[in-house]
């Protein structure tokens, strides 16, 4: 049995934590993209569901590759 110092590991490194954080660094990286060449509202929205949908695909691939999914 492993002792309480350890309990929060597992639950910081549980699969929701792992793919939640990936759409929500993602989704930040995404939205700053149109930043560099002053892109408008639309580009914004899209690049943010891009990086969103991409953080969560390498978010999945963590957690599989890690055991948490």
């Amino acid at each position: 049995m492993l002792s309480p110092s350890w309990s929060w590991y597992y639950v910081a490194m549980s699969g929701k934590t792992l793919v939640w954080g990936g759409m929500a660094i993602g989704s930040t990286i995404g939205g700053m993209v149109p930043y560099l060449w002053n892109g408008g509202l639309m580009a914004y929205t899209l690049w943010g569901a891009i990086g969103g949908i991409a953080g969560i695909y390498l978010g999945f691939k963590l957690g599989k590759a890690t055991g948490a999914l």
